[in-house]
Order: structure tokens, then sequence, then C-alpha cells
């Protein structure tokens, strides 16, 4: 008996990768001490997100081509001065009404400028790099070596006037660029190299998508309430749109700026340690924290959602003049679209 699994995954809007994500975030939930339990090669994979990362990264860097070098440097440096200036922007507008205190009631109670800028200011790398994996441009899913640099407090800080209270933590850039720059080495020294490293690239998806969604915990949707989801809409809908103009300013199709729409799952720390640096924001650090962790879980489901319905779009669009490469865009079968360009 045959079960067309991956028939049915590819139905999905970003099956491929939020399938295994849903999966994921179901054990995490009701299970969160699973990986415990069953410990060896499982309870490893339930904590594996970063290595199985690298190697993503690695195997990734192998397709792309040193000349594409600039070109991500562009695209990355727009997607991330948008993403900044954005947050910015919002920053200062909530922090004129509500300055560092959090909302005390209504509807939107808990909400607050920490909050905002949290969620707006780092992009979940594994789903971005995942996607364009599997729908974008090759070369765009390098630009997370740029946007790698919004990682962490350091930008968060910087957004809410106290950026002298934290250190830039060169060493943690270094390290989230360095799998992909080996693999791009390894990539153009040896051509063979890169034939037998990219098929990896969508095969790694499904994997990625689980250990990714064992890292949610969709509970979290519940205790932010509608005020969590309405964060996480904003960041995907709102953040998106911005995204993907200046995405489209730099010469691309969206896809690559609808993929950065989302809160990574280390920004669920970053409100615990602004307040730390600053006590000020203390009061706001417990509601900003849950909010974010919204976020987080809204973002990651509804981020391939859009993307892939917009990359759709755009296939439909080039299909019909007869321009774009699909390839490289990843809307041919993943055997093809992991095939090395000579």
């Amino acid at each position: 008996m045959t079960i067309p699994i991956r028939r049915f995954l590819e139905k999905v809007p970003g099956g491929m990768m939020l399938v295994p994500l849903g999966i994921g975030a179901v054990i995490h939930t009701v299970a969160p001490k699973a990986g415990d339990f069953f410990g060896s090669f499982t309870g490893a994979f339930f904590t594996g997100l970063v290595p199985i990362l690298a190697v993503f990264y690695f195997c990734l860097g192998s397709t792309l081509e040193v000349t594409a070098t600039p070109y991500m440097l562009k695209k990355g440096g727009a997607l991330l001065g948008a993403k900044i200036g954005f947050a910015v922007l919002v920053g200062l507008i909530a922090g004129h009404f509500l300055h560092e205190a959090p909302i005390g009631s209504g509807i939107f109670a808990g909400l607050s400028a920490l909050a905002l800028v949290a969620a707006l200011n780092d992009t979940n790398g594994g789903l971005y790099m995942s996607l364009m994996g599997q729908f974008g441009r090759k070369r765009d899913a390098g630009a997370y070596s740029i946007l790698s640099f919004e990682s962490g407090p350091f930008l968060t800080m910087v957004t809410l006037g106290i950026a002298g209270l934290s250190a830039f933590p060169w060493q943690a850039l270094v390290g989230a660029i360095l799998p992909l720059a080996l693999g791009m080495l390894v990539g153009n020294l040896d051509k063979s190299m890169r034939a037998l490293l990219a098929p990896l690239v969508p095969a790694m998806i499904p994997f990625l998508g689980l250990a990714l969604g064992l890292t949610i915990n969709l509970t979290a949707v519940l205790d932010a309430g509608l005020l969590g989801i309405a964060l996480g809409l904003f960041v995907v809908f709102v953040g998106g749109a911005v995204l993907l103009l200046a995405d489209k300013v730099t010469g691309g199709d969206g896809i690559a700026g609808l993929a950065a729409a989302t809160t990574a799952g280390n920004a669920a720390i970053v409100p615990a340690v602004v307040a730390a640096a600053n006590p000020v924001y203390a009061p706001a650090a417990q509601h900003a924290t849950v909010l974010v962790a919204a976020s987080v879980v809204v973002s990651a489901v509804l981020c391939p959602i859009v993307t892939v319905a917009w990359a759709r779009r755009v296939q439909k669009k080039e299909q019909s003049t007869g321009k774009g490469d699909a390839t490289a865009k990843g809307f041919l079968e993943p055997e093809q679209a992991a095939e090395p360009q000579s």
C-alpha cells in the first residue's frame, strides 16, 4: 500500500514546512517532556533545531555562487533596513503615547512599546531560509546572513534608546554567518561538492519544520489572548507589506520580503533582557514576553501561507509573461530545483 504523503504536503500551502511544524508544536504542547522521556537520538532531535539549521545553512551556502554576494548584501541590507526603520517608527509612536509602561486596562491591556519593538525586530531565520529554499531565489536566501544582525536584544535596546547598556555581540553574528560562508566556499571551490550538497536543501525542509515546531508551545496563543494574535497579525501583514515594498524596490519579487515578516523564537527572551538592563521596563517585560511568544506562533503559522500564496501569484504572472526562472524559485520538483547552476 502506498500513501501519497508528498503529494498531500505539496497541496498544502507551505506544507513541507507547515505540516511538520504543526505536528511538532502539538507534540511540544501536549507532551513537552517527551524528548527527555525517550532520550537518545529522539531526545536530541527535540532540542536539535540549531545544529539542523547549521547543516541547512552549509548546504544552502554550497548552492550560492560568489558572484551573487553583492546582490545578497543589497537584498539583505534592504530588508534589514526596512525592518529596523519600521520598528523604530512604531517604537517612536508607541513610546510617545505609552512611554515605558504597558497599557493598564481595556482590550489593549499589557501592550507596550517593548512588546511591539521586540516582536518586529527579530526574524525567524529558520523559517525564512526554509521558505527561500523551497519558493524563493537561492541568492535571496543568503540575505539572512545580513538579516542575522538583528538577532538578540541589541537592536531592540537601540530602538528603545538604551543601546549604551548592551555590547554588540559580534561573536554571535559571525557564528550565524559562518556555516553559510563555509558552504559557499566549498561549493565554489568544487562544483561536484555543490552537486552533492544541493539536493539536501529541499530534503531537509520537513525536518527543519518539525524541529522548529518542537520549540513552539501553542498555549502561548491562548495565554496572550486576542491581543497576542493581533500582534502576530500586525507583524505578518503590516510588517510584511513594508518588507514586500523594500524587496520590490531592490528588484525582487516580494517573496523574500514576506518570508522575513516573522518573529523569531528567541525574541521572547528579549523583554526580560531589556528589563534587566534598564529596570524602568520591568513592568512591561512580563506582558511583553507572553505577547511576543504569541507573535512567534502566529507569524510562524501565517507567514508560510502568505508567502506561498504570493509565490504562486508571482509564478502565474511569470508564466503568463514568459519571464522568470521557475527552477531558481523552487516551483519545480525538489530534485529539479536542487540542481546547481553551471
